[in-house]
């Protein structure tokens, strides 16, 4: 072999790792839930609803191919997800109502799509677009009212699968899961305590933070707005609904 074939091929081995590790990096996919209402995932990440299973720790990666109508997104590791016979706890929301994702890993999306009973309600349409840290959308549940289970579809434009989450609603009174108020008595009145929110500190993840909780992130201060579990991209500038900024 002449000196330049030798030369020439061993510039092509070189080239070749690089490229493979371009390929590889490529294939990662994209992670999100909704964060409020709490879905069924973020009700596990907030230790509500017990023997979870490995989805306290990844609330954000029920992820299976597009099509599907349940909650573990077909993947036998998130089948408790899909289990009827967990106390599953409902928000009490009204007819008309936000849904917000926290996106831990933003990749382009096709279309949002909430379904109750099988019956689609709404889509949003992203045209391929890449989202923000947290996504919002506004959905009117047609009037229905009681106890009702949700699937929102999150699908992703360049694969073919996609993000599932379900998330239990009480609509109007009444049903597990709701508020109830009382009226005080009229001869006793009620009597009015002021505490001071506990401090936090600086917020870090694996930390059960309880309303009211104060921590500083970035130089900022920030007050807990639902009690949770700190996980890897919950940093309370990236999660509107877990976190308000003082």
């Amino acid at each position: 072999m002449s000196l330049k074939r030798k030369l020439a091929a061993v510039l092509a081995g070189v080239g070749i790792a690089p490229f493979i590790v371009v390929v590889s990096a490529g294939t990662a996919s994209a992670h999100g839930y909704i964060s409020s209402p709490p879905s069924r995932q973020a009700m596990c990440a907030q230790n509500r609803v017990s023997n979870c299973g490995p989805i306290v720790w990844e609330p954000h990666s029920v992820e299976g191919p597009k099509g599907l109508q349940n909650c573990h997104a077909g993947d036998s590791r998130w089948a408790p997800l899909s289990d009827e016979s967990k106390a599953w706890p409902a928000t009490s929301v009204g007819n008309n109502l936000n849904f917000t994702w926290t996106i831990t890993a933003r990749h382009a999306t096709s279309t949002w799509q909430y379904f109750i009973g099988g019956s689609k309600i709404a889509e949003f349409n992203d045209g391929g677009r890449q989202p923000a840290a947290t996504v919002t959308h506004n959905v009117n549940l047609g009037g229905r009212t009681g106890r009702i289970k949700l699937l929102a579809v999150w699908n992703v434009a360049d694969t073919a699968n996609a993000f599932y989450n379900c998330v239990d609603l009480q609509v109007g009174s009444g049903g597990p899961g709701t508020t109830t108020t009382t009226t005080p008595s009229t001869t006793t009145p009620p009597t009015t305590t002021t505490t001071t929110p506990p401090a936090g500190g600086t917020w870090t993840t694996g930390v059960s933070y309880a309303v009211g909780t104060q921590v500083t992130y970035g130089g900022a201060s920030f007050r807990c707005l639902q009690a949770h579990t700190s996980l890897t991209g919950w940093e309370p500038p990236n999660t509107a609904s877990l976190w308000q900024r003082l």
